[in-house]
């Protein structure tokens, strides 16, 4: 049975970015550990999260930083800052 107050309803991929970011902050842990972590605790399927992640480009743009730290994909150049 669900319990309908347990049911967090996200509304845009600019709301589930802010509460990923909260969750690095707090946690600080990686993007997509956050990720993992949020779908996790509110019984949310990885797949629903990667279609939210696609509607933001920040939020690709930070999980590639994430995964190419982790050796998860391959390094890309970036400009000297």
């Amino acid at each position: 049975m669900i319990d309908n107050t347990s049911i967090i309803t996200i509304k845009s991929s600019t709301e589930f970015m802010l509460m990923i970011e909260k969750i690095v902050v707090d946690k600080r842990i990686g993007y997509l550990d956050a990720v993992i972590f949020y779908c996790e605790n509110n019984n949310i399927e990885i797949e629903t999260a990667a279609a939210l992640i696609k509607g933001s480009t920040k939020m690709k743009a930070r999980i590639q930083d994430d995964a190419e730290e982790l050796n998860y994909l391959p390094k890309t150049r970036k400009l000297p800052i």
